[in-house]
């Protein structure tokens, strides 16, 4: 799949899942707004069923008031008037209620204003009536009834409780209306936003099918890629063992081929040094002869004189040359005769106490040590599996270049300490020694190569040679270094070597 056509993919991924998530909100405060305008529209129509209930409950009150006191002048009887003060009593809290619940209601609270005047005026004419049947004038108080027939106050009151009762019909309709709409807006709302989502849950089940079937398609080509990848890296590593074994043979051919004329040459120059007394005896003859010198004592050695004795003295000196650059050719070639060898070892990892181990490398150099006037401390080291050739190399290389490079005069102080890390150890060899140059710390480690003054005998092979073994190991190593500063000088190795992979970086 071409970088675009991904790029498109995703971006139209992520604008759905925000198209989605934009719709449930829209759809979630449209749902939470129509809800509640649709419980206030229910409230309104409660509350109109309340004030019509409350209209109703009045008049009620008030024509079971009259009936009573009608029912107490026919028959003075005592229930009639309890029943009456009953009414009355009531009359009053429900025109409270009612005025509670018309106060949003401005004709409405007129209506109620004048219904309330018209009920206390009726109220009013109950007393009278009953003060004249307590007082026995039972013809004043019918008369007072037919005179409370006649008024318009009955009529009045009727009228004004049917508008209230019209106004909350009116009201209570159009609430209806209302709370309808917003019920069927708030269900509108609902099942399109559900529709919504449900398309878009469509869309991303498809585009998640298609994400999947295009990973699936890319994860069986990295697979793919991934096995021509081992096999291709097993061939190239197979090239390489084979041209590395080339390479260490041709080595250990050529070191061994050299060393034949070399040793020649070392005899060669041992017979030359040899005739070089005999050759400048005669020398010393001849010119004494030719000079008519008088021929010196009884078994002394006849002098050389002036350019005879100078050409001895550079003889001398270019047979000296000689022999060091034959010394050193030959460590060379020893050097890398034991390389090849070791290139060829195979490691044998064993469990080692790698602190009993450094102590015994520590006595091997104790000479050289005390000579250097240098201590050496080996703080607590973990146990490892690994080969123990390979290590008594490793750290007996480290800790003779520790006292090789001490800083004369100075006491020297070498440390040897460790720590565990993710299965790994860490090894650290420090000393207060010259130190290295940043500038050559990979240097160091290259074949053949030294850095600093050269006044310490070696052929820049020990620290190659200690890397290449550490990294046959499974390990790295790392130089933190200043110039009079020290160095340290840090080897990771793994605890437990895998004996699956040894000798595999060979």
């Amino acid at each position: 799949m071409a970088p675009e056509v991904r790029r498109r993919r995703t971006l139209g991924q992520v604008l759905l899942l925000s198209a989605g998530f934009l719709v449930l909100v829209a759809v979630s405060t449209a749902s939470v707004l129509l809800v509640n305008k649709a419980r206030s529209d229910s409230a309104w129509v409660v509350h109109t069923v309340e004030a019509e209930n409350q209209i109703n409950a009045l008049l009620l009150e008030v024509r079971r008031a009259e009936s009573a006191a009608r029912a107490y002048l026919l028959t003075q009887g005592q229930e009639f008037l309890n029943d009456h003060e009953a009414a009355v009593a009531a009359i009053g809290p429900v025109l409270d209620k009612l005025n509670t619940l018309v106060a949003d209601n401005p004709a409405q609270v007129g209506n109620l204003a004048q219904l309330r005047s018209v009920i206390e005026t009726r109220l009013s004419q109950f007393d009278r009536e009953k003060q004249l049947v307590a007082r026995g004038d039972l013809a004043a108080a019918i008369a007072l009834v037919r005179d409370a027939g006649s008024t318009m106050s009955s009529k009045t009151m009727r009228e004004t409780a049917e508008a209230m009762r019209l106004e909350e019909e009116r009201l209570l309709a159009l609430r209806t209306a209302n709370a309808d709409a917003s019920q069927r807006l708030a269900a509108i709302v609902t099942i399109t936003g559900s529709a919504l989502v449900v398309v878009l849950a469509v869309i991303s089940v498809l585009l998640v099918r298609r994400s999947t079937r295009a990973r699936n398609d890319a994860e069986a080509q990295l697979r793919e890629s991934n096995l021509n990848l081992e096999s291709t890296v097993d061939e190239r590593t197979a090239d390489l063992r084979e041209a590395n074994e080339e390479i260490q043979r041709f080595a250990y051919i050529v070191s061994h081929d050299l060393r034949s004329p070399l040793v020649n040459i070392m005899g060669f120059t041992s017979e030359l040094e040899e005739l070089r007394n005999d050759i400048f005896r005669r020398i010393a003859s001849l010119a004494r002869a030719v000079s008519a010198a008088p021929p010196p004592p009884e078994g002394a050695e006849p002098e050389l004189q002036g350019a005879d004795k100078q050409l001895s003295e550079d003889f001398s000196e270019a047979l000296g040359f000689i022999k060091s650059s034959i010394a050193k050719m030959d460590r060379l070639i020893s050097a890398i005769l034991n390389l090849t060898r070791e290139g060829r070892r195979e490691f044998v990892p064993v469990r080692i106490d790698t602190r009993e181990l450094i102590e015994q490398i520590v006595s091997t150099l104790a000479h050289q040590a005390e000579e250097a006037q240098t201590t050496i401390h080996v703080e607590p080291l973990p146990p490892i599996v690994s080969d123990r050739l390979a290590l008594e190399q490793i750290f007996s290389n480290l800790i003779d270049n520790a006292i090789k490079y001490m800083k004369p005069g100075v006491p020297g102080d070498i440390r040897i300490r460790a720590r565990t890390k993710l299965g790994f150890a860490i090894f650290e060899v420090a000393d207060n020694g010259r130190g290295i140059d940043p500038r050559d710390h990979q240097r160091i480690f290259d074949l053949f190569r030294r850095a600093g003054t050269q006044d310490r005998p070696g052929q820049g092979i020990g620290l190659a040679h200690v890397r290449a073994l550490v990294r046959r190991l499974g390990g790295t190593m790392s130089v933190a270094s200043e110039l009079d500063q020290g160095s340290t000088f840090t080897i990771t190795l793994p605890i437990n070597w895998n004996v699956s992979n040894r000798n595999s970086d060979r």
